[in-house]
Formats: C-alpha cells, structure tokens, sequence
C-alpha cells in the first residue's frame, strides 16, 4: 500500500501540479519552493517523481483498451454491409433488430459512464492506487460471468436500458464508436489506480459496488454479448437478403 506522501504525489498528478515536486543538479530535491535535506524525504520525493513522469500503461489497463478498440472495429465490419432494411429487421415484434441491439449498448454506456467516473473521482480522492495484477471479488466476477457469451441468464432490460426503436444506422454507429473512445479515456483516467479496491455502483442494483476493473470487464462482456446476439440475427435464415 503506497505510504502518504506517495498518495499525496499522486493526488497532485490528477489535480494538474506534477511541478511541485522538484529535483535540481546536484542530488538537491525541493517541494513547493522547500529544498528537502532529508534523505527519506528525498527518497519519496524521488518515487512520487517517478510515477508522475513515468509513462508506463498498466498492463491490464492496456488488454481493456485493446478489446474496446477490437469490439469498435467488429462492429463497423459487421454493420457495414447491412441495408437500413436490414439494420432495423427484427425476427419477431417483440424482439430486438441488429440496430436495437447496437442502441442498447449505447444506452448502456449512457448510465454506465457516469458511475465509472464517480468510481474514479472517488479511488483519486482515497488514494487508492497499486500496481497489478488485480485479483477481484466474487461480486465483480460473477457479475461479468453472468453477462459473458454464450448467454447463462435472461433479464429484461429495465426501462433506461431499452433501446429506441427507428433510429438511424449512422446515428447508431456513431454513438457506438464515440462510447468505445468514452471508455478508453475512462481507462486512461484509471491508469495507475487500484482496480480491485476501486469501486463502482451499478446504475441499476444501486446498493451492489463492484471492482471498478470488473466494470470494464463487464461493459466488454455485455457489448460481446450483444454484437453475438446481431450475428445469429444475421446468420438467420429469415434474414432478408439483398
């Protein structure tokens, strides 16, 4: 666990003042303007300069960012050949088209960002910051095993979570693509912070905080989850085709 001082540089990071810390020629280390003459405090002002500067991605952060950015790219692929018919086909009344299912992801990301941001602003707050690899709860992994293909569990959406029906291809796919940049800055604002002591509320079970890691895993599962559920619509044999 990061000692105070450690926690207070890395504070100063993300309120912008990485220049309060100082080292001159000499092996002479200053802080706000107070040159520091004792060697531990030169030693923590060495380490909090090192993590301030240092350009290091977290590895897990890294794998998160990488699937974001293939999910975007699979979707594209998977929705550019299709027609507007094609798009906005549903197999059945109550049943969701290749655009329905891509909205609802979008709509996720709506109420999902919000709490992702407050997860963060809070671990900042605490200092809650380590270095993986993270191991997470039983909470935070059962909750993305749940939403993982192939489909375990079938829940209805609740009413902020559904999808609205006619709207346009490109509308849809824009607001997609712009959500996986959403959560790839959320990951770059986490870098460095705790994922497993982080935590997130769920916008729907409010009372219920996973590991701010499993709710990026668990947006990755769900849009996996999804963007299957438009192939097999796809794949159908009722599919129209061109």
């Amino acid at each position: 666990m990061p000692d105070q001082a450690v926690r207070r540089g890395r504070g100063l990071l993300h309120a912008g003042r990485s220049d309060t810390w100082r080292h001159h020629a000499g092996g002479r280390a200053s802080y706000g303007g107070r040159t520091l003459r004792n060697p531990v405090q030169r030693q923590r002002a060495g380490k909090i300069t090192s993590m301030l500067t240092s350009p290091v991605v977290a590895p897990e952060i890294d794998a998160f960012r990488l699937q974001f950015e293939q999910l975007s790219a699979e979707t594209d692929a998977l929705a550019a050949p299709l027609t507007d018919e094609q798009f906005a086909w549903r197999p059945a009344p109550d049943a969701w088209s290749v655009g329905e299912c891509l909205d609802h992801l979008n709509a996720t990301a709506r109420m999902y960002l919000p709490v992702m941001d407050e997860g963060i602003a809070d671990a900042i707050r605490h200092g809650l910051y380590g270095a993986g690899p993270y191991t997470y709860n039983w909470i935070g992994r059962l909750s993305v095993y749940v939403v993982a293909p192939p489909v375990r569990l079938r829940v209805k959406a609740p009413p902020p979570f559904v999808p609205t029906p006619g709207r346009l291809r490109p509308d849809v796919l824009a607001g997609f693509r712009a959500y996986q940049v959403q959560y790839v800055d959320r990951l770059r604002q986490a870098n460095g912070l705790d994922l497993a002591r982080a935590r997130v509320w769920s916008p729907v079970v409010r009372w219920l905080r996973i590991p701010l890691g499993s709710s990026f895993a668990l947006m990755i599962a769900h849009e996996r989850r999804h963007l299957a559920q438009a192939r097999r619509l796809i794949e159908s044999p009722h599919f129209p085709r061109r």
